[in-house]
C-alpha cells in the first residue's frame, strides 16, 4: 500500500503498523517533487533550447539540457554522476533521475539552472514578468 500522510489517515496507519505482521517492511519516503516543478524544469529546458546558446559548439534540445543540467547539478552539488560505456561502445551518463528528486532537491535544481541562464546571459521567459 503506497499513501500520503496527512491527519486525516495518520491514526489509521498508525493502527495498520501495529496489526501488521512480523516481517512487514514499512517504508516512509520525502515526498518526489511536485508537477508544478517538473513543469518548470521542463519550461526552463525549453527556454534554454530555444535561446540557441551553443554547448560544445551545438545548439542542443530541451532533452539534451535535461541531461546536461541535471548531470551539471549533481557534480556541483556532490551528488555525482558516472559515465559508463553503453551497450553499444557509446559513452553514457549515469545519472540521478528527476522522478525521485524531493521537492528541495528539485527546487535546488531549478536554482541551478536558473544561475547557470544568468551567467551564460540567457534570458528566461517568466523574468519579463
Amino acid at each position: 500500500m503506497r499513501t500520503t500522510i496527512t491527519p486525516q489517515n495518520r491514526l489509521r496507519l498508525v493502527r495498520m503498523i501495529e496489526q501488521a505482521a512480523d516481517g512487514y517492511i514499512l517504508t516512509l519516503d520525502e515526498p518526489t517533487r511536485s508537477m508544478a516543478q517538473n513543469a518548470l524544469f521542463h519550461d526552463l529546458c525549453g527556454a534554454i533550447a530555444k535561446s540557441g546558446f551553443k554547448w560544445m559548439g551545438k545548439a542542443r534540445t530541451a532533452s539534451e539540457w535535461k541531461v546536461l543540467l541535471v548531470s551539471g547539478h549533481g557534480q556541483a552539488t556532490g551528488q555525482g554522476s558516472e559515465v559508463v560505456a553503453g551497450l553499444e561502445g557509446e559513452l553514457v551518463n549515469i545519472r540521478e533521475p528527476t522522478s525521485r528528486m524531493s521537492i528541495k532537491r528539485a527546487n535546488s535544481l531549478i536554482e541551478y539552472v536558473e544561475a547557470f541562464c544568468a551567467l551564460q546571459g540567457i534570458k528566461l521567459p517568466y523574468h519579463d514578468r
